[in-house]
């Protein structure tokens, strides 16, 4: 049977940098550029049937960058969150993010909440961006939180279901991912929900997403329809 309308994306935005450099420009111009694509994707993905995007746009492992770049993109998120809020509140956006916040600069934690509150309660579309997220952080903050209950006594070992686990991930709130696309033709899923993920359908794109444009996620998305999902089993007629 094939598959319906993938209501839940996940996009992985590779090669910001790469761009850049292939026009001789600073990978900041490419990360900039990327930013106007987000803009781009989540003003088209409720017409796509999209009602969930979640972008990774930092992860844990991205602190091993420069330091100019680093700050370049904090500076990037920051100024994306006060242009957007605006617009996303008037297209009925809900933006949240997941990912670890302690080690970020204290004025874009302030932002991000601001943000997440002010659209809390709108469904047109919700919009989960990762920053300082790793899937492996993830689990292993899980896993504490847990023990924590364990230690307490406040949790039996034996009660913890996948389903617990689950609801302690920073997606709790969010269904699992029906795709997820990577661009730049990398075909790694970088540590990128690997729990959520389990199930979903992977699509890579040779495209750096600078030039992902509306129309490749259109054609991402009516090809998703044929695909067939089994969770193990085989397909019955």
């Amino acid at each position: 049977m094939a598959l319906g309308p993938a209501e839940h994306v996940a996009i992985i935005m590779d090669g910001n940098g790469r761009w850049a450099v292939q026009k001789g420009w600073p990978r900041l111009v490419g990360h900039r550029k990327g930013a106007e694509r987000v803009k781009e994707i989540v003003r088209c993905a409720p017409d796509l049937g999209i009602r969930w995007l979640t972008i990774f746009a930092f992860s844990t492992e991205n602190w091993k960058r420069s330091t100019e770049e680093v700050l370049g993109l904090m500076s990037i998120f920051a100024r994306y969150i006060e242009r957007e809020a605006d617009r996303l509140a008037a297209e009925s956006v809900r933006m949240r993010f997941i990912g670890d916040r302690a080690r970020l600069d204290p004025k874009l934690q302030k932002l991000m909440a601001g943000i997440e509150e002010r659209t809390r309660d709108f469904t047109r579309l919700n919009l989960t961006v990762a920053i300082n997220y790793g899937g492996r952080d993830e689990i292993a903050r899980t896993v504490s939180a847990l023990a924590q209950k364990v230690a307490a006594g406040a949790l039996d070992p034996a009660d913890i279901t996948q389903e617990m686990i689950s609801a302690h991930l920073d997606t709790h709130d969010l269904p699992d991912p029906d795709l997820v696309i990577r661009t730049s033709g990398e075909t790694r899923t970088s540590n990128f929900l690997p729990w959520q993920a389990a199930y979903a359908e992977y699509e890579f794109s040779e495209i750096l997403w600078p030039d992902f444009t509306p129309e490749i996620l259109t054609d991402i998305m009516s090809r998703f329809g044929n695909r067939e999902r089994r969770y193990g089993g085989v397909v019955t007629k």
